[in-house]
């Protein structure tokens, strides 16, 4: 693992494999860098990826509390400055909100690709307090794998077959070791408000990603960002929801190179 320093001083680590264009890759709410796993493969042959873990996994330092959302924008700014002088970015979920927000404070950012990220909505479904203390209460009994498994049943609204997927891969322990930093991330994204007019002046060519059978939440967040930039384009992905990169990697992974290979001038 490689790290950067990001700008409160708290250590950002990476993995670097492939060869290529400088790809930064920031994974969602309940991942680490291993949430890549099964499309680095097929992504290493045309670009070098730069899969980081975010604050408190792996070896990311955590920074001082309390957490900032902001903290999290610095970060990816901060991995993608550290791939090279231009640099393409994917975010997946909480790590596309980080993804957009970092395309503010950087100029390095040559192509931006956004997958479902949750931003909150007008007329947003509630109920997720309740979800939010049954997680706080399984973490409170030392139970992180039923954070994780909350988490992915009841918010992100991930299928049986889903999450069978997902605790059959390899990073799957190193999620469980992460569960502590869901309900603050679901908090910190209750706080945040996506104001579009902060966005007109962004020019970056963007690839937005959304699962075909995806929920309608996901879907309205989509509309809003498709509304909202003005070099975007649309990708929806036949078939999947919120993790094709597990449920299929090599559509996932022909959708981003074939937006970021043709776009390479």
């Amino acid at each position: 693992m490689e790290k950067v320093i990001s700008r409160d001083g708290t250590s950002i680590t990476y993995q670097r494999s492939g060869s290529g264009k400088p790809l930064v890759l920031v994974h969602g709410t309940s991942g680490t860098f291993h949430r890549w796993d099964p499309v680095l493969p097929i992504l290493e042959r045309h670009f070098t990826v730069y899969a980081m873990d975010r604050r408190g996994r792996g070896e990311t330092g955590d920074g001082a509390p309390p957490y900032s959302l902001q903290r999290e924008f610095e970060d990816v700014a901060a991995v993608v400055e550290a791939a090279g002088p231009k640099a393409h970015l994917f975010g997946h979920s909480y790590g596309a909100v980080c993804a957009l927000e970092a395309s503010l404070l950087t100029d390095r950012i040559d192509r931006l690709i956004l997958y479902e990220p949750p931003i909150p909505t007008p007329g947003a479904r509630g109920g997720d307090d309740g979800v939010l203390k049954k997680m706080e209460d399984f973490l409170a009994a030392g139970e992180p794998e039923a954070v994780l498994e909350t988490f992915m049943r009841e918010m992100v609204r991930m299928s049986p077959r889903e999450i069978t997927l997902s605790k059959s891969m390899a990073g799957w322990p190193t999620r469980v070791a992460a569960a502590h930093t869901i309900p603050r991330e679901i908090l910190a994204l209750k706080g945040y408000s996506f104001d579009p007019l902060r966005f007109e002046a962004v020019s970056v060519p963007t690839l937005l990603l959304l699962g075909g059978e995806s929920p309608d939440h996901f879907r309205q967040a989509f509309l809003l960002l498709e509304s909202a930039l003005s070099d975007s384009k649309t990708v929806v992905l036949p078939g999947q929801r919120h993790v094709a990169m597990e449920t299929a990697p090599e559509l996932l992974a022909e959708a981003v190179s074939a937006f970021l290979l043709s776009s390479v001038s």
